[in-house]
C-alpha cells in the first residue's frame, strides 16, 4: 500500500514538472524575441543618429590627447 502511495505520488509530481517543461521554454523564446525587438530597435535608432560614430571620436580623442 505504502509503494503504491509513494509511485502515484512520483507520478503526479513528474505529471506536474513535464507540463511545466514546456512553458517555460515557451516563456524563454519569448522574452528572446522581446530582447532582439528592442536590440533591433536600438540598432537602428543608433544608425541613424551616427551617436556611435560621435562616442567612438570621443574615445579615440581622448585616448590620443593622452599618448601625446
Amino acid at each position: 500500500m505504502m509503494l503504491i502511495l509513494l509511485l502515484t505520488a512520483i507520478n503526479r509530481w513528474t505529471a506536474r514538472w513535464r507540463s511545466e517543461r514546456g512553458q517555460a521554454t515557451a516563456e524563454y523564446a519569448l522574452i528572446l524575441v522581446g530582447a532582439a525587438a528592442v536590440a533591433m530597435l536600438l540598432v537602428t535608432w543608433v544608425a541613424k543618429t551616427n551617436r556611435i560614430s560621435n562616442l567612438l571620436d570621443t574615445v579615440f580623442r581622448h585616448i590620443t590627447g593622452l599618448v601625446s
